[in-house]
């Protein structure tokens, strides 16, 4: 069996930044263990299947789709730039003619469309709930250590802890953090705790004028830092729009690799985000 891949670099218009992520269009579904052995050797955060949903559809003119992700550990329910990436590949290089894909997924239908050089996801909001910071205090100190914190949210959907550094924090104090991935799953077992932003108010009055900054984390999903995370930001978009009073929004997440993503949060309860993509690599899986 030969399966294309592709590795494409979302949210990033240059290669070898923003986030890899394997594609994989597949003409039927394959099992559960063959997807998740394939996401272990690409190694990458994500890999996603794209699957065709009605049998007389191809990758050019279909516009219905079936998405699954994979971490090199398990199954995930949503991710961003995997959709993003996959949409780059139906319309970059499978040269799908709709105007929109939609992608059928564990979080529901989500539509991709084009703008410009890039590409605007339809995605749910995902709004974090206030949380006592000393309920988490394992967790706050395996992760900042002893630099001031502001806020702790908790979004039960997704499962991600938002930590907000303190206004008074540098931009160097997010970008420096030395997070022990074995420390930080080690500082929360219960469960309730999948994935930790930590998220700090950016510097709008400098160019490009980002709102705010974040990183994420999730050793608990075999991923020690993730280098831009769609998904993070269905609850960093919820909370840091009440706090700006904005809807829309540009952010940056402070990886090594880094990349941008443009916010927009509707009033219908979902969020736009949008970015760009650089395919960097293209090949066949052999099996």
């Amino acid at each position: 069996m030969e399966i294309p891949v592709f590795t494409v670099d979302a949210f990033s218009n240059l290669p070898f930044r923003g986030n890899p992520a394997a594609i994989c269009p597949l003409m039927h579904e394959l099992t559960d263990d063959l997807y998740q052995k394939i996401a272990a050797e690409m190694n990458l955060s994500e890999t996603v299947f794209i699957t065709s949903i009605n049998p007389s559809d191809n990758f050019t003119t279909g516009s219905r789709f079936r998405l699954r992700w994979f971490t090199p550990t398990t199954e995930v329910n949503l991710c961003g730039h995997a959709t993003l990436a996959s949409a780059a590949v139906l319309f970059k290089h499978k040269e799908n003619v709709n105007p929109k894909l939609v992608f059928e997924t564990r979080s529901g239908d989500l539509a991709v469309t084009q703008r410009g050089e890039g590409y605007v996801m339809d995605f749910p909001l995902n709004p974090p709930t206030k949380q006592d910071a000393n309920e988490f205090k394992d967790i706050l100190k395996a992760a900042v250590g002893n630099h001031q914190i502001q806020d702790v949210y908790l979004c039960p959907i997704t499962k991600k802890l938002l930590v907000r550094l303190s206004d008074s924090c540098e931009r160097s104090v997010l970008t420096s953090l030395k997070v022990d991935a074995a420390a930080l799953q080690r500082s929360e077992t219960s469960g309730r705790v999948k994935g930790l932003i930590v998220t700090m108010r950016g510097s709008p009055d400098c160019q490009p004028g980002y709102d705010f900054y974040s990183r994420y984390f999730a050793p608990w999903m075999g991923i020690a830092e993730d280098p831009v995370t769609g998904s993070a930001h269905t609850v960093l978009g919820s909370y840091w729009s009440k706090e700006l009073g904005k809807k829309k929004m540009l952010a940056y997440q402070c990886s090594s690799r880094g990349g941008e993503l443009e916010l927009e949060v509707r009033d219908d309860g979902r969020i736009n985000i949008a970015g760009q993509a650089v395919t960097v690599l293209q090949g066949t899986i052999t099996l």
